[in-house]
């Protein structure tokens, strides 16, 4: 099931971004003494006493302006704000209730969703009569915090999970296969979708778990079943007095949690982007199998190698998901979407392959056979015991003598040595490495 949602919203420089890196516990925001300085969305899994869910740090919201940039930050804004189960609404302690803050309040009223209204910058204890002004907002009890100094972080986290809307494990048909189309605005995504099924459909389904605004679509052929996820929910780029692009991408993220496959979808005539790298970045990480689409093949001029120099650019720019493959389609002229099915149920199993631990263990002592383990402080490396701990995706736990001296290169040899041996096509593996008395 999908991670809850938090928004951090207000106007420009109340500290937003502050918190939401004090938050997450790595500076992935820009932090800049200038109104405006975060224009689009940035997202980041957190976790506060057990619970997660995702934050989303917004640009601040201009309600009333004619200024392109601020128009487009604030419908970023906004877009975060309808993804949200939970907002952090942050104001200034310090500038007090501005008419600015007076809209953005009346704004979240009308959403009818849990709102955390949080007064940054009170540093001190002098400085905390300044927060009852904000009672005026009539968005409940306000927090003191000062996000500079991480001052009442907890009780504000502490508010928040409070909110959260509580998790439910939805029972799930194991015999389906949850495909998740995600990529850059216009590579045809939704286009793929249909020419898959033959006709212009799709179903909003409102089943448990399923994120709002997903476009579900089941979807069986061969007797395989199939849901299929397309991820409308991403916008068209922006262009902002600068070729910059901004993406709302928040609905593709759940999509790729819910979903066993994974297609990130490439346009053939733009090549792969730096979006289409983080995208496919989110996927990889989340432990979900890949196929790589290269749509709208039949607007390329081919000749008899112009698909292999096109993979091995892909090889290139992907480097990281060596292991998804790669296939060339026209949803326009039908070209191998056919295929699209086939491929999916193939990497869904690989996905899901369990290894027998004998032969598991084989072939590891083969591979040192092969290649010894490296030796640091002068021991060698000593790999006891391997065993696979769980699938979708694949994840083995080795365990070893001294596991500060597995170096990430012999990590990666035993990794393409598993892939030799068992295939593991479309999906990324994971390697634990582990004492010996860690073994129980």
């Amino acid at each position: 099931m999908s991670k809850p949602i938090v928004a951090i919203v207000g106007r420009p420089n109340v500290g937003k971004s502050t918190l939401f890196n004090f938050i997450a516990k790595k500076r992935v925001s820009i932090v800049e003494d200038l109104p405006g300085v975060t224009r689009d969305r940035i997202y980041m899994d957190a976790e506060w006493l057990g619970r997660e869910f995702t934050m989303i740090d917004t640009g601040g919201i201009e309600i009333e302006t004619t200024d392109r940039i601020l128009a487009a930050t604030r419908h970023q804004a906004q877009l975060a704000i309808e993804e949200a189960d939970v907002i952090i609404f942050v104001v200034d302690g310090k500038t007090g209730i501005t008419t600015a803050d007076e809209e953005v309040a009346a704004m979240l009223r009308s959403t009818r969703k849990p709102v955390v209204l949080a007064v940054n910058k009170i540093d001190s204890p002098k400085d905390e009569p300044a927060v009852y002004e904000f009672y005026n907002l009539g968005l409940g009890d306000p927090i003191a915090i000062s996000a500079t100094n991480a001052l009442s972080i907890g009780d504000l986290l502490d508010r928040v999970i409070e909110l959260l809307p509580q998790t439910e494990d939805a029972e799930e048909d194991d015999d389906v296969i949850k495909v998740a189309f995600i990529g850059r605005p216009n590579v045809g995504k939704s286009s793929l979708v249909n020419a898959l099924l033959g006709e212009e459909r799709v179903i909003v389904s409102d089943i448990p778990g399923t994120t709002r605004d997903a476009i579900d679509t089941y979807f069986e052929k061969d007797g395989t079943k199939f849901i299929l996820i397309d991820t409308a929910g991403m916008r068209r780029k922006a262009r902002i007095n600068q070729p910059v692009e901004r993406y709302s991408v928040i609905r593709s993220l759940r999509a790729v949690e819910r979903a066993d496959v994974v297609l990130v979808v490439i346009d053939a005539v733009d090549g792969v982007t730096e979006q289409d790298k983080k995208i496919a970045g989110y996927a990889h990480e989340a432990g979900r199998g890949i196929i790589i689409v290269v749509n709208k093949w039949d607007l390329i001029e081919k000749d008899s190698k112009t698909a292999l120099r096109y993979t091995e650019n892909i090889r290139s720019e992907m480097a990281f998901i060596q292991y998804a493959p790669v296939l060339f389609t026209s949803a326009l002229t039908k070209q191998r979407v056919q295929r699209i099915s086939e491929l999916v149920k193939f990497v869904a199993e690989q996905h899901a392959m369990r290894v027998q631990t004998s032969v598991l263990n084989q072939v590891i002592e083969d591979a040192i056979r092969i290649n010894p383990p490296p030796t640091g402080r002068g021991t060698r490396l000593k790999i006891f015991y391997t065993t696979q701990a769980e699938v979708k995706p694949p994840t083995f736990i080795f365990f070893v003598n001294e596991p500060e001296i597995m170096h990430f290169s012999y990590l990666r040899y035993l990794e393409n040595k598993l892939r030799e041996a068992f295939g593991f096509e479309g999906t990324p593996l994971r390697l634990v490495v582990r004492g010996r008395k860690e073994e129980e």
